[in-house]
């Protein structure tokens, strides 16, 4: 049998571990997660796997994903290893490429910008020492694309962190692509069941967090 796949991330928070879970969650793979463990010994496997060892590197930061003897970090390095694996990477020979830099994009704009909204300046600072600093991300490149891949599945967290903005985008009908595709990634069978099961991570502190002050409407 092959070994199984190993998430280690930090458990009380969906964060970047979250793209890996879809994923694999998207393909009905097998996996574990130290997400499911106590706080205190989640805490320990990463402070230990970052160190690296059995000729992979010390790593800066989860996630942090190991398939047999191989440890890799980086969530779109993740994604672009798992991708071909689990099918989630297009249908034609080097489709993986595209579809990784569809992820970066995706990474970039719906997860990387949306944390710095509450963290603009640095990641050392509470968010109360920069709010006017603070930005919105926007959803206008994503009215394209039709296969679906894993690039597809980095929306959900702009729900919760700009509700009021995130529906007057939906109303305006101008990214009614982006919305449906929101829908039908959600209504696939074992993303669904993932969504409504104890193992799908409630938002609240992390990457995606809600600030009134930051949910305002376009002028």
């Amino acid at each position: 049998m092959a070994p199984p796949y190993e998430l280690i991330y930090y458990v009380g928070v969906p964060g970047r571990g979250e793209h890996v879970r879809l994923i694999l969650e998207a393909a009905g793979a097998s996996y574990t997660d130290t997400a499911s463990l106590a706080m205190d010994k989640c805490r320990g496997v990463v402070t230990k796997t970052l160190d690296g060892g059995q000729g992979n590197p010390p790593y800066y930061a989860p996630p942090l994903f190991r398939h047999g003897d191989l440890l890799i970090s980086q969530t779109s390095n993740i994604l672009m290893y798992l991708g071909p694996k689990l099918g989630l990477a297009g249908p034609k020979e080097n489709d993986v490429w595209r579809v990784n830099a569809l992820a970066l994009t995706a990474l970039d704009g719906l997860s990387n910008e949306v944390h710095d909204c509450h963290h603009p300046i640095g990641i050392e600072l509470y968010y109360e020492d920069q709010k006017e600093e603070s930005a919105r991300p926007h959803l206008g490149y994503w009215e394209k694309g039709k296969e679906f891949t894993y690039a597809d599945l980095c929306v959900d967290g702009i729900q919760f962190a700009f509700p009021k903005a995130t529906n007057h985008a939906r109303e305006s009908g101008k990214y009614d692509r982006v919305f449906q595709l929101w829908e039908d990634v959600k209504a696939r069978p074992n993303v669904a069941a993932y969504l409504a099961s104890e193992r799908r991570q409630r938002y609240d502190w992390g990457i995606y967090r809600y600030y009134p002050d930051n949910d305002v409407l376009p002028k």
